[in-house]
């Protein structure tokens, strides 16, 4: 069943749509947009209930005041969580990883915009969307190691190799240092570095520019990306001969033949 999420109503976090691209926007700037128990609950569940939606096509995630996301909050989610027994803390570590997972299970694509402060959590949260825009001034820590943790939280082991490689990977997570944006962008972490006030506008215009293509095959394309990690190679051309196969079905591909063969641009409506 599908569901309008245009007036969706959001109390830990802003949430906007302009046509077909809705942003989110942490928005805490006095101590750096920190998550709590709250914030990451509703992130959740705002990102299932995306899967759902058919009037929102991207994406924007970003944070207020000049910084993307400090973590979670010290005072009220890590002083909480010293005095928790194991089954609490298992339902907090689950909690988050939900919110990773949804993210990843919504079709739309996710573009973080990532100015200041990007870390612990935020910087998973950044590493979830599926891409990711900066400045020179972005600061990226998976810190979790300076706090006593280990560097695997919320997939962290699993998707920031896949995203900078193993070694540059064991690097962040081991030492929980600052990666700056030149670097972020140079190791691939960052898609492109963008002036810190065009970044939002250009995070938008992507998605925007996303919203208005073939969607159907974005959200195909975003699910294989996703499926083919446990994937053997030939598994994964079969699985995605047969989801180009679906894809052919559709009336965008049609309306893509169409407008090529009488030399025009296609619109696309994604179906």
């Amino acid at each position: 069943m599908m569901a309008e999420l245009s007036s969706w109503k959001a109390k830990h976090f802003d949430w906007q749509v302009a046509g077909k691209v809705a942003t989110v926007t942490l928005n805490r700037p006095e101590k750096k947009n920190p998550l709590t128990f709250e914030s990451y609950g509703e992130l959740r569940d705002t990102f299932e209930a995306l899967r759902f939606a058919d009037d929102i096509k991207a994406v924007v995630i970003t944070g207020a005041g000049g910084n993307f996301c400090s973590g979670g909050d010290v005072f009220e989610i890590i002083e909480p969580l010293t005095r928790r027994d194991m089954p609490g803390l298992l339902e907090f570590t689950r909690m988050t990883g939900a919110a990773v997972k949804a993210m990843r299970a919504c079709p739309q694509p996710v573009i973080a915009a990532i100015d200041g402060i990007c870390a612990g959590a935020g910087a998973c949260l950044a590493m979830a969307s599926d891409l990711r825009l900066g400045t020179a001034n972005t600061k990226v820590a998976f810190l979790f190691v300076r706090v006593g943790l280990a560097g695997c939280d919320m997939g962290a082991c699993a998707m920031l190799p896949r995203i900078v490689g193993q070694g540059r990977a064991a690097d962040l997570l081991y030492s929980g240092r600052i990666m700056r944006g030149d670097e972020a962008e140079r190791w691939g972490f960052l898609n492109r570095l963008c002036e810190p006030n065009d970044l939002l506008s250009e995070a938008q215009a992507l998605a925007r520019s996303l919203a208005d293509g073939p969607t159907f095959a974005h959200a195909m394309t975003k699910r294989m990306m996703h499926a083919e990690w446990d994937m053997s190679i030939d598994e994964a051309i079969e699985a995605e001969a047969q989801a180009q196969a679906v894809c052919m079905e559709t009336r965008d591909f049609h309306r893509a033949f169409e407008a090529f063969a009488n030399k025009r641009a296609p619109r696309f409506e994604g179906d």
